[in-house]
Protein backbone atom coordinates (compact mmCIF):
# COMPACT_ATOMS: atom_id res chain seq x y z
CA UNK A 1 0.00 0.00 0.00
CA UNK A 2 1.55 3.60 -0.77
CA UNK A 3 1.83 5.96 2.41
CA UNK A 4 4.15 8.57 1.19
CA UNK A 5 2.52 11.87 0.15
CA UNK A 6 5.13 11.75 -2.63
CA UNK A 7 3.62 8.81 -4.06
CA UNK A 8 0.17 10.63 -4.13
CA UNK A 9 1.46 13.72 -5.82
CA UNK A 10 3.07 11.41 -8.44
CA UNK A 11 -0.39 9.25 -9.09
CA UNK A 12 -2.40 12.96 -9.24
CA UNK A 13 0.16 14.25 -11.96
CA UNK A 14 -0.06 11.29 -13.94
CA UNK A 15 -3.78 11.39 -13.88
CA UNK A 16 -4.18 15.39 -14.61
CA UNK A 17 -1.98 14.15 -17.26
CA UNK A 18 -4.39 11.72 -18.65
CA UNK A 19 -2.42 8.45 -17.30
CA UNK A 20 -4.70 5.50 -16.80
CA UNK A 21 -3.76 3.77 -13.75
CA UNK A 22 -5.05 0.07 -12.13
CA UNK A 23 -5.61 -0.14 -8.46
CA UNK A 24 -6.88 -3.12 -6.23
CA UNK A 25 -10.77 -2.96 -5.04
CA UNK A 26 -13.39 -4.95 -3.05
CA UNK A 27 -13.48 -7.63 -5.75
CA UNK A 28 -10.85 -7.18 -8.72
CA UNK A 29 -8.52 -4.80 -9.56
CA UNK A 30 -10.00 -1.28 -11.13
CA UNK A 31 -9.19 0.65 -14.22
CA UNK A 32 -9.17 4.29 -13.66
CA UNK A 33 -8.85 7.86 -14.99
CA UNK A 34 -9.33 11.45 -13.95
CA UNK A 35 -12.90 11.62 -14.81
CA UNK A 36 -12.53 14.85 -15.81
CA UNK A 37 -10.50 14.18 -18.79
CA UNK A 38 -12.23 13.59 -21.65
CA UNK A 39 -9.16 11.86 -23.45
CA UNK A 40 -8.16 10.15 -20.87
CA UNK A 41 -11.36 8.18 -20.40
CA UNK A 42 -11.99 7.53 -24.00
CA UNK A 43 -8.40 5.86 -23.97
CA UNK A 44 -9.79 3.76 -21.01
CA UNK A 45 -12.73 2.77 -22.97
CA UNK A 46 -10.84 1.97 -25.79
CA UNK A 47 -8.21 0.16 -24.52
CA UNK A 48 -11.20 -2.03 -22.40
CA UNK A 49 -13.23 -2.35 -25.88
CA UNK A 50 -16.40 -1.13 -23.59
CA UNK A 51 -18.85 1.44 -25.49
CA UNK A 52 -19.13 4.89 -24.18
CA UNK A 53 -22.82 4.90 -23.88
CA UNK A 54 -23.18 1.98 -21.09
CA UNK A 55 -21.35 4.83 -18.78
CA UNK A 56 -19.03 4.38 -16.18
CA UNK A 57 -18.51 4.13 -12.33
CA UNK A 58 -17.02 6.42 -9.96
CA UNK A 59 -15.04 5.99 -6.80
CA UNK A 60 -14.47 8.11 -4.06
CA UNK A 61 -13.39 8.43 -0.55
CA UNK A 62 -16.62 11.08 0.64
CA UNK A 63 -19.47 12.66 -0.47
CA UNK A 64 -17.29 15.95 -1.25
CA UNK A 65 -15.52 13.94 -4.37
CA UNK A 66 -18.99 13.61 -6.20
CA UNK A 67 -21.26 16.28 -5.10
CA UNK A 68 -19.96 18.15 -8.12
CA UNK A 69 -21.51 15.57 -10.04
CA UNK A 70 -24.73 14.56 -8.90
CA UNK A 71 -28.13 16.90 -7.74
CA UNK A 72 -27.16 17.93 -4.22
CA UNK A 73 -27.97 15.29 -1.23
CA UNK A 74 -29.38 15.79 2.13
CA UNK A 75 -27.21 15.09 5.24
CA UNK A 76 -29.23 11.57 5.60
CA UNK A 77 -29.10 11.09 1.98
CA UNK A 78 -25.25 10.92 2.34
CA UNK A 79 -25.47 9.14 5.24
CA UNK A 80 -27.46 6.35 2.67
CA UNK A 81 -24.39 6.67 0.49
CA UNK A 82 -21.60 6.19 2.84
CA UNK A 83 -23.37 2.69 4.40
CA UNK A 84 -23.91 1.37 0.97
CA UNK A 85 -20.38 1.89 0.13
CA UNK A 86 -19.53 -0.21 3.25
CA UNK A 87 -21.52 -3.16 1.39
CA UNK A 88 -19.96 -2.62 -1.93
CA UNK A 89 -23.20 -0.78 -3.68
CA UNK A 90 -23.15 1.63 -6.71
CA UNK A 91 -26.11 3.44 -6.99
CA UNK A 92 -27.43 4.71 -10.08
CA UNK A 93 -28.11 8.56 -9.25
CA UNK A 94 -29.56 11.55 -10.65
CA UNK A 95 -26.38 13.89 -12.07
CA UNK A 96 -26.07 17.48 -12.61
CA UNK A 97 -26.81 18.51 -16.90
CA UNK A 98 -23.24 19.61 -16.05
CA UNK A 99 -22.05 15.93 -15.19
CA UNK A 100 -19.93 14.97 -18.47
CA UNK A 101 -21.81 12.93 -20.88
CA UNK A 102 -18.19 10.75 -21.62
CA UNK A 103 -19.11 9.16 -17.71
CA UNK A 104 -23.11 8.92 -17.90
CA UNK A 105 -23.33 7.18 -21.40
CA UNK A 106 -26.69 7.16 -22.77
CA UNK A 107 -27.80 7.70 -19.07
CA UNK A 108 -29.18 10.99 -16.77
CA UNK A 109 -27.83 9.33 -14.00
CA UNK A 110 -24.56 8.82 -12.80
CA UNK A 111 -22.85 5.55 -11.25
CA UNK A 112 -21.40 6.00 -7.60
CA UNK A 113 -19.94 4.25 -5.02
CA UNK A 114 -18.06 5.42 -2.11
CA UNK A 115 -15.94 2.75 -1.64
CA UNK A 116 -14.97 1.13 1.69
CA UNK A 117 -11.67 -0.54 0.27
CA UNK A 118 -8.79 0.91 2.48
CA UNK A 119 -6.79 1.50 -0.44
CA UNK A 120 -9.03 2.73 -2.99
CA UNK A 121 -10.61 5.13 -0.89
CA UNK A 122 -7.06 6.01 0.25
CA UNK A 123 -5.97 6.44 -2.83
CA UNK A 124 -8.70 9.07 -3.66
CA UNK A 125 -8.10 10.78 -0.67
CA UNK A 126 -4.50 10.96 -1.76
CA UNK A 127 -4.58 11.99 -5.09
CA UNK A 128 -7.67 14.60 -3.96
CA UNK A 129 -10.74 13.27 -6.46
CA UNK A 130 -12.88 10.69 -7.18
CA UNK A 131 -11.91 8.17 -9.77
CA UNK A 132 -13.16 6.47 -13.19
CA UNK A 133 -13.47 2.90 -11.37
CA UNK A 134 -14.07 -0.04 -14.02
CA UNK A 135 -13.03 -3.51 -13.94
CA UNK A 136 -9.46 -4.27 -15.32
CA UNK A 137 -10.06 -6.39 -18.13
CA UNK A 138 -11.24 -6.28 -21.62
CA UNK A 139 -14.92 -6.15 -21.79
CA UNK A 140 -17.02 -9.44 -21.67
CA UNK A 141 -13.51 -11.11 -19.76
CA UNK A 142 -12.80 -12.14 -16.65
CA UNK A 143 -11.24 -9.08 -14.39
CA UNK A 144 -7.66 -9.05 -13.57
CA UNK A 145 -7.31 -10.34 -9.53
CA UNK A 146 -3.65 -9.09 -9.21
CA UNK A 147 -1.17 -6.58 -10.21
CA UNK A 148 0.88 -9.10 -12.39
CA UNK A 149 -2.11 -9.74 -14.41
CA UNK A 150 -2.84 -6.48 -14.91
CA UNK A 151 0.98 -5.87 -15.90
CA UNK A 152 0.23 -8.99 -18.56
CA UNK A 153 -2.83 -7.53 -19.35
CA UNK A 154 -1.66 -3.85 -20.26
CA UNK A 155 1.81 -3.45 -20.27
CA UNK A 156 3.03 0.01 -20.11
CA UNK A 157 0.02 1.58 -20.81
CA UNK A 158 -1.36 1.73 -17.32
CA UNK A 159 0.04 2.20 -14.01
CA UNK A 160 -0.51 -0.56 -12.28
CA UNK A 161 -0.29 0.38 -8.29
CA UNK A 162 0.64 -2.65 -5.83
CA UNK A 163 -2.05 -4.15 -3.49
CA UNK A 164 -5.10 -6.63 -2.36
CA UNK A 165 -7.95 -7.20 -3.24
CA UNK A 166 -10.77 -7.50 -1.21
CA UNK A 167 -12.65 -10.05 -0.17
CA UNK A 168 -16.07 -10.09 -2.57
CA UNK A 169 -16.40 -12.56 -5.08
CA UNK A 170 -18.84 -10.62 -6.84
CA UNK A 171 -18.34 -7.00 -8.59
CA UNK A 172 -20.25 -4.81 -6.45
CA UNK A 173 -23.93 -4.47 -6.59
CA UNK A 174 -25.44 -1.90 -8.78
CA UNK A 175 -28.90 -0.31 -8.18
CA UNK A 176 -31.52 2.71 -8.53
CA UNK A 177 -31.18 5.35 -5.97
CA UNK A 178 -34.27 6.54 -6.37
CA UNK A 179 -36.02 2.95 -5.62
CA UNK A 180 -33.30 0.74 -4.83
CA UNK A 181 -34.28 -1.65 -7.71
CA UNK A 182 -31.34 -4.33 -7.92
CA UNK A 183 -29.58 -3.42 -11.77
CA UNK A 184 -26.73 -5.97 -11.11
CA UNK A 185 -26.33 -7.95 -8.36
Amino acid sequence: MLRAPSSYRRIAAHLRRGGLIAYPTESCYGLGCDPDNRNAVLRLLRLKQRPQHKGLILIAADYTQVERYLHPLTQEEQKRLRIAGAQAVTYLMPARPSAPRWLRGSHDTLAIRLTAHKQAAQLCRGVGSALVSTSANRSGQRPAKTCAQCRRLFGCRVWVLPGRVGKNRKPSTIAMWADGKIIRS
